[in-house]
């Protein structure tokens, strides 16, 4: 079995695949002050409680945007279950054509995602990450990563508004029933959830226009996902397990 390991910046998610199977998949918190031991106990458990042992895994695969737990959960593989795991970053096969300024550059999440995104769904399209910030991921009909718009997150928004606000308290995320707010929670997810659905239909619509198409398949992943693409006047493809599959394809193809 495989084991997908993504360490973005609020959460680590794993993923166990059994070939191209996804069998179990978790998350928990990042926190660059835990030690391996203490994320390898947890991943343990969390596995035991689907019947699967440490001696089950025969591959490991990291994705990270956050280089100082690299380390932590590098060596966790290695004392857990005895393996070296493949680290996505320089000299690693992914098959995508990168036309950044920089590709060294473009994170490990936003190569994974464009991966996974574009052999499953083709091109050209757009792939949108709401995540601790969200990206948008352009790629051409020849599997090109033509470039990425990067904006913040929306949870991160929302942190940093009540964070500098007095009276604005954190709120749970949901769209409201209607845009014109009459209490405070309805007026702050009217903000949230409406600005970020316009945020998404103007980019998508930008790109569409600078690339020359009429139209482009979009296709999200992250925890909100959801809840925005019915929002949106674009149709959106929501796909919440596309970064574990990417490290799928990823590692396949490098063992290959």
């Amino acid at each position: 079995m495989l084991l997908a390991i993504d360490v973005g910046n609020t959460n680590i998610k794993y993923g166990v695949f059994d070939g191209e199977n996804l069998v179990a998949s978790f998350r928990v918190s990042s926190r660059i002050n835990r030690t391996a031991d203490e994320y390898g106990s947890v991943l343990v458990g969390l596995l035991a409680d689907r019947n699967i042992q440490k001696s089950d895994i025969d591959g490991v695969i990291i994705s990270s945007v956050i280089p100082s737990l690299n380390y932590t959960i590098c060596h966790m593989c290695e004392y857990f279950f005895n393996l070296t795991p493949l680290m996505i970053g320089p000299g690693v096969k992914t098959g995508l054509n990168i036309k950044a300024d920089n590709p060294k550059e473009v994170g490990a999440d936003i190569i994974v995602n464009s991966v996974s995104a574009f052999n499953k769904y083709g091109g050209p399209l757009v792939v949108i990450d709401f995540g601790t910030a969200t990206t948008f991921d352009v790629i051409s009909e020849k599997g090109e990563l033509l470039g990425v718009v990067i904006a913040p997150g929306i949870k991160t928004s929302l942190e940093g508004l009540v964070s500098k606000t007095a009276q604005l308290p954190m709120i749970e995320l949901y769209a409201p029933k209607s845009v014109i707010g009459k209490n405070t929670k309805d007026c702050m997810q009217a903000g949230v959830i409406f600005g970020f659905a316009g945020l998404v239909d103007n980019i998508v619509n930008k790109v569409k226009k600078e690339l020359g198409l009429n139209d482009i398949r979009v296709v999200a992943t992250g925890g909100l996902g959801e809840i925005i693409s019915k929002e949106v006047k674009t149709t959106i493809t929501v796909d919440r397990t596309l970064t574990l599959h990417g490290l799928r394809i990823i590692y396949a193809l490098n063992k290959a």
